[in-house]
């Protein structure tokens, strides 16, 4: 099963960088369901701007964690490459 590390854009521009096994649902839960973030459901709608695959958590985790202590520049950078 695939693992993904992403990057969403908020409403407000802000970034959110998570994780998942499931991409599509996760976007839809950001954007719809109150299962969603808190920080996204705050900010909604959020895009999908970024993702990675991995063949498992841990290594989404390790990169989501990598990603979260970038400042919003670097991040944004990651997203234009």
């Amino acid at each position: 099963m695939p693992y993904f590390t992403y990057i969403l854009e908020c409403a407000d521009k802000t970034l959110y960088v998570g994780a998942t096994n499931n991409l599509k649902k996760r976007l839809k839960e950001h954007n719809v369901t109150k299962s969603g973030a808190h920080y996204t459901k705050i900010r909604r709608p959020v895009k999908l701007k970024y993702h990675e695959t991995f063949r498992t958590l841990g290594k989404a985790l390790r990169r989501e964690f990598e990603i979260k202590s970038w400042p919003r520049k670097k991040k944004l950078e990651l997203i234009r490459a």
